[in-house]
Order: structure tokens, then C-alpha cells, then sequence
């Protein structure tokens, strides 16, 4: 005969699976991921050499290596935020940073491994800027018709913005300026050398390519706040953009003491889901760790916050990473 367990001992049994599941649950929040510390060779995708994403990439490179020893992480250039996650999802590279923006379009698009993609922390803003030999007559980007214009290289974040801005401003990219598709590698020298008469760059405050150029040549920056209901007037993807202003110390030699009002979008630290748990725990950690550290150098960093690193949109958080966030609340 089968015996069934009287009514309360079975509610008694049902309670303590039910705990037991729950303190399994903790148990996997809290506990360091993986039983091993992670190994072996990283590559981050950062971005041309006189960039931010290069220089943060380069400070990170030593937190890294100091607080996960046994993973060797190396920093590989790109021409911006699309090819860095191109490289992410080819492979190419196991972390990048990009923009909200460009994760969005590539998404869109529908391209290849968009829906791999993961974050692991929102980290600072980037500001575009419009920069313009001091003496030039432009107080606008309405004011670029006809002229010779760096935009940012393909593939880049600069040149997806600048795109927008410039259907903001009622001119055709292709048609109305003459687009100079380079980098903020070539751009400075290019302006400094009459090659260019304006170009723009979105990168974090400062920028060390445009701190250089201002103190051997006079530039000033033109504001961008004029076109940002018509930016806004785009449509979806234009949500990740904010209205902001450069606070007048951004660049002492360029601003005489003016804030700037223009645009901003925020970066994001980006993987994909194929990625170890332990190893996207780890440099999340690394990352906001190093916060301090870097923005004595990189003051950009210095805005990396845990309150607001787990808002990622438009990409869900890394299990590694939202782990990591979960277990620093305990």
C-alpha cells in the first residue's frame, strides 16, 4: 500500500523546497563566478591611437593586469565604435566600447551577431564637438555648406552622428559639404594644415588629439544646441542623444571661459553572450574598480558610477556582469 504524507508534514516538505531552492539561488548570486580565477589572452577593441577609447583602453590594460593576473589583455585599434563591434561579433575581439547609439543602428540593420551582443557597464559620455580655425565665420553646423568637412572615418560613431546632425541642419552630407572621411588621428593636422575647414569629433572631455591641436594652433568650438529639436525630430534612434553643454574648463585654451552647448551619448563596455562568465565578472569588476585611477588621467572615467553602470540600454546586461552588480549589494 502506498502511504502519501499526512497534509501538514507535505506542506512542511514543500516549504523546505522551497527554501532550499531559494537559498540556492542566493548561494549562485553571491558566490564568486567559476571555480577558477580566469587565464589566458583578451583583446579589447578600442579605437585610433589619439582617441579616448585608445587611451582609456590603455590605463584599463593595467588595472587589468593587476587585478586579474593570469589574463593577458590586449588592446587592438579600430576606426571606431561599428567596426569595434564588428570585430566583437567577428571574433576579432572578446570586449569593445561603443556608443548607444551605433549599438542601435547596427542592431536595426539587423547585422551580423547583433543579437549576441551584451554590455557590461555603461561608462562615460561621449560629447561631439565642432571644431573650427578661430577666425573662421561659422557659429553653426547650418553654416558648413561648401565646405571642406572631416567626419570621421567609415565605421566610426563620429560619422553616424554626423550624418544626423547634418540632415538637423538642413544639408546633404554627400551634396551640400565636402565629407573629409578620416579620423581624429588626421583631422587636427588636416584643419591645422588648411586641408579642412571644420570637423567633428565625439569623444570624452578632453579629448588629448584636440587639447594638442589648441595649443599650437587657435580653434574654437561652434555649439550644436540649435539642432537638437530637429535631431530629436528623427525619430527612434535619435533617443540615445541628450542635450548637453562642455563646461568652460573642458578645453581653457579653445573656450576663454564659455560653456558649450551641444550633444551627448553614452559609451558602453560591450561583449557578447558567448563570453566567460568569470572572465566578464572579472573586468566588469576591473572597471569600476579603476575608475579613480583612470580619470586622474582620463577625466572622463571619472563619471563610470555604479548607480547608473547597469543602465545599458539598448543591450541587456552580460550574466557575468549583472552578477557581478548583484553580488556588490549584498
Amino acid at each position: 500500500m502506498v502511504m502519501f504524507p499526512r497534509p501538514g508534514r507535505r506542506r512542511a516538505l514543500t516549504a523546505a523546497t522551497a527554501a532550499l531552492a531559494l537559498l540556492g539561488l542566493v548561494l549562485w548570486l553571491v558566490q564568486p563566478v567559476g571555480s577558477a580565477a580566469p587565464r589566458g589572452r583578451v583583446t579589447l577593441a578600442t579605437g585610433v591611437p589619439t582617441g579616448v577609447y585608445a587611451r582609456y583602453g590603455e590605463l584599463l590594460q593595467g588595472d587589468v593586469a593587476r587585478e586579474l593576473p593570469g589574463v593577458d589583455l590586449r588592446l587592438q585599434r579600430s576606426e571606431g565604435s561599428i567596426d569595434n563591434l564588428r570585430q566583437l561579433v567577428s571574433g576579432r575581439a572578446a570586449f569593445t566600447i561603443a556608443t548607444a547609439d551605433a549599438v542601435a543602428d547596427y542592431q536595426a540593420r539587423r547585422e551580423t551577431g547583433a543579437d549576441r551582443l551584451r554590455a557590461c557597464a555603461r561608462l562615460y559620455d561621449d560629447y561631439m564637438q565642432l571644431v573650427v580655425p578661430r577666425g573662421s565665420a561659422v557659429r553653426s553646423a547650418r553654416d558648413l555648406r561648401g565646405l571642406r568637412v572631416g567626419v570621421g572615418a567609415d565605421g566610426s560613431g563620429v560619422q553616424l552622428i554626423t550624418r544626423r546632425l547634418m540632415t538637423a541642419a538642413g544639408l546633404d552630407f554627400d551634396s551640400d559639404i565636402t565629407p573629409v572621411r578620416v579620423g581624429i588621428d588626421r583631422m587636427p593636422s588636416m584643419l591645422e594644415h588648411d586641408e579642412l575647414d571644420a570637423f567633428f569629433w565625439s569623444g570624452g572631455l578632453p579629448t588629448l588629439a584636440v587639447q594638442r591641436l589648441a595649443q599650437r594652433f587657435p580653434v574654437r568650438l561652434v555649439q550644436l544646441g540649435d539642432l537638437i529639436p530637429a535631431l530629436h525630430r528623427q525619430g527612434e534612434p535619435t533617443r540615445y542623444y541628450r542635450a548637453a553643454v562642455m563646461p568652460a574648463d573642458a578645453y581653457p585654451r579653445v573656450q576663454n571661459g564659455q560653456a558649450v552647448k551641444t550633444i551627448a551619448v553614452a559609451n558602453l563596455l560591450v561583449t557578447t553572450d558567448r563570453e566567460d562568465a568569470a572572465l566578464t565578472f572579472g573586468i566588469t569588476r576591473t572597471v569600476v574598480n579603476s575608475r579613480d585611477a583612470i580619470g586622474h588621467v582620463v577625466h572622463a572615467a571619472q563619471n563610470v558610477d555604479l548607480r547608473t553602470a547597469v543602465f545599458t540600454d539598448p543591450l541587456p546586461l552580460h550574466a557575468g556582469a549583472r552578477k557581478y552588480y548583484v553580488s556588490i549589494k549584498e
